[in-house]
């Protein structure tokens, strides 16, 4: 593929409190915050012991330079936008802790403010905005001024409100109300392994195990799609960022926010019920991805850590069982997947240099089953794979994207991301194993069966994200058992389940510089942090022998700091990334046997958004132009385009509610990486063919 022409720059940092850790954009009637308001925060901090110093001129500068650079991702009260909040209960329970100090809360401000440019701003603007954030979280100004200095910030800490303080730990258990069995039922372990054949139900997030995107319904065609028109839109109704990937079961459909999970008339839009989760912990995420179902749950995983089951008729918790450490970082964003009376399920972030795992917990209450460890603990089989001194800490291996499932040999197919920090690979050492590798797992037991690392030694954060779909085509005029891997690398890789060795590897985007190391001098490099395949990944086309492949085309200049500094759950990247200002996108088809690429479909924006094939010739996909697009599935030509409103992130699904064919969209600005000058509500917008009008 043709590489990127060079592009200016800007500066993007990848923290998790500041400004890029949210989505840029806010409600239009938000108020900028005036210098020396006496707006009340959201919930007041109990001043530390000893008082921090900062001037009441310190805190009106603050106000000025937060309401320029980040009220438009945090909100004008500090906890009302869509990023991590900054005043309250919410901001205490992160950040007023023992082993948090005011340095480290300057130190992740500088670098990841003001968004995609942290660290541009004078050293006195990153002073002035902690004043006020002290101001807006109950501090008094004083006489003495805050300064930069890393010897008196290390020294003085916030302390928890006594709300925060009197609560306690976050419990391991919650049972319902109502008892931790639902009155539903279905689906059954033999529903979910037939994956709906007739094409009526899309029961998972990839709609099979098999994690193949493609319906066998037909009523929707590469001729008829131009007739496509909304059936219904439901408006979630939500601040939030949105990449839900909808399922949908006997005509009800399932879906999430960060914290909601809501059922609809998967025909008429209209909702059913809403449960939502009042964390527990302290949030470590800002985005969630889907549920899976089984024997009448709905289970999701929270941005606090925990495992959530839901009956499916009325939306009553059945059980939260705690399963991550929001503390150290870990949050669950990936849908969970259900098998029998397992269901399996990961964290994320890899940048938070969380330890990653992934583990089977009991449906009927969430207890642990088994857990594998991906990041191995020392002894473990893979630990002599990182090499780094004993005083560096180490991390990754987070689990953030679809799982897949072999029902005939029952192996669970995982991709693990990047090792952390990010970028030093130097001082890292070794392969690091079990990061951005496929996973093959026993799925009853947990024991690996076998494995294939993608990217080792990793310096670009060029996690794997996707081990699907896993199909069956001729390769050298013999049947093979294949599965598709791609990641944030650019590359589709397709390796044999039986040998374990590759078939072909394709790019999907540009690919350039991709073996020069990163140094304090910076390299440009192809693609950038935010580029490759995402949290949505190829579909499978059997009529056409085609995987089509969502991807971003996005390059960046990547450097390694001077030191590298590790704050428990914050970012640990050990470097920054300059990301070039052009993006585009692409889906690609390519030969499922060969690796030749048949077709591309380009768009002005980065491509995040499912991809989804039918037995009605047609690719369906969305842009984060807000388009939904139908493609024939043979050639790529545009047959169907109709802009949502929003920006596409989430799922595209079909599928059947009383002879009719549905296809429904998850419409919405994304996250803070893609928002851009692409927003929009959280929407899921439902098309179909226009019903027949009957004459008498």
């Amino acid at each position: 593929m043709a590489q990127l022409a060079s592009c200016p720059r800007q500066a993007i940092s990848i923290g998790s409190l500041a400004c890029l850790a949210a989505v840029a954009a806010s409600p239009a009637s938000a108020q900028v915050p005036v210098p020396g308001s006496t707006a009340p925060p959201a919930a007041a901090v109990t001043p530390a012991s000893p008082a921090i110093p900062f001037s009441r001129a310190q805190a009106d500068a603050g106000a000025r330079v937060y309401a320029k650079s980040c009220l438009s991702c945090h909100g004008a009260r500090l906890d009302d936008g869509v990023a991590l909040p900054l005043a309250g209960t919410a901001f205490a329970r992160k950040w007023a802790t023992p082993d948090r100090t005011l340095d480290d809360l300057f130190f992740v401000t500088r670098n990841s403010m003001p968004k995609n440019a942290g660290g541009i701003l004078p050293v006195a603007d990153y002073v002035a905005v902690i004043a006020y954030i002290l101001e807006r979280n109950g501090y008094a100004a004083g006489d003495v001024e805050l300064t930069a200095d890393r010897a008196q910030l290390a020294r003085l800490r916030l302390q928890a409100p006594p709300a925060v303080a009197a609560r306690g730990p976050a419990p391991d258990f919650v049972r319902g109300a109502g008892g931790i069995l639902p009155t539903a039922v279905g689906p059954a372990h033999a529903e979910l392994v037939a994956g709906s054949p007739s094409g009526r139900d899309w029961l998972t997030h990839t709609r099979d195990y098999a994690g193949t995107r493609y319906s066998p319904l037909s009523q929707v065609t590469s001729a008829n799609a131009g007739q496509l028109r909304p059936a219904c839109v439901f408006q979630v109704g939500e601040l939030s960022n949105f990449q839900a990937g909808p399922v949908v079961r006997a005509g009800v459909m399932y879906l999430t926010t960060l914290r909601s999970t809501i059922a609809i008339d998967a025909a008429s839009c209209r909702q059913k019920w809403r449960h939502t989760w009042q964390p527990q912990a302290a949030e470590a995420g800002h985005v969630n991805r889907g549920v899976t179902l089984t024997n009448g749950r709905v289970i999701r995983g929270t941005s606090d850590g925990y495992l959530l089951a839901i009956d499916s008729d009325s939306g009553r918790l059945l059980w939260a069982r705690k399963i991550g450490e929001s503390t150290k970082g870990e949050t669950i964003t990936m849908p969970p997947l259900a098998w029998d009376s397992l269901v399996f399920v990961g964290p994320a972030i890899s940048e938070n240099a969380i330890r990653g795992w992934i583990a089977a917990h009991r449906i009927d209450n969430g207890e642990r089953a088994w857990r594998f460890n991906i990041v191995p603990a020392p002894g473990e089989p893979g630990s002599e794979t990182w090499k780094q001194a004993s005083d560096v800490p180490l991390g990754g291996g987070a689990v953030w994207t679809p799982l897949a499932i072999d029902t005939a040999s029952e192996l669970l197919y995982v991709s693990a991301a990047n090792p952390a920090p990010d970028f030093p690979e130097a001082i890292r050492g070794g392969i690091n194993l079990y990061t951005n590798s496929l996973l093959a797992i026993h799925l009853r037991t947990g024991k690996l069966a076998w494995y294939e690392q993608m990217v080792p030694n990793d310096d670009h954060d060029w996690d794997l994200t996707q081990v699907s779909p896993l199909y069956r085509s001729r390769v050298g005029g013999a049947m093979r058992n294949l599965v598709a891997t791609a990641g944030k690398d650019g590359i589709l890789r397709v390796v044999d389940r039986d040998s374990h060795r590759r078939v072909f590897e394709t790019p999907v985007t540009t690919v350039d510089n991709a073996d020069a190391p990163v140094t304090r001098a910076g390299v440009r490099a192809c693609p950038g942090v935010l580029g490759g395949v995402q949290w949505n990944g190829p579909a499978f086309h059997p009529g056409t022998n085609l995987l089509v492949v969502p991807a971003v085309d996005w390059c960046a200049t990547f450097f390694l700091d001077e030191t590298v500094r590790f704050i428990p759950g914050q970012n640990y990247l050990g470097g920054r990334v300059v990301t070039d200002t052009a993006s585009r996108g692409w889906i690609t088809a390519v030969d499922a046997s060969t690796g030749r690429v048949r077709w591309r479909h380009a768009s002005p924006a980065p491509v995040i958004g499912a991809v989804t094939a039918t037995a009605g010739g047609l690719i369906l996909g969305g842009e984060l132009t807000g388009d939904f697009i139908a493609l024939d599935a043979a050639t790529g030509a545009e047959r169907y385009r109709f802009n949502t409103g929003g920006a596409i992130g989430g799922g595209v699904v079909t599928y059947d509610v009383s002879g009719t064919q549905y296809i429904a969209v998850a419409s919405g600005r994304p996250s803070p990486f893609w928002a851009k000058s692409y927003l929009g509500a959280a929407t899921v917008v439902v098309f179909a063919l226009p019903r027949p009008v009957h004459r008498k």
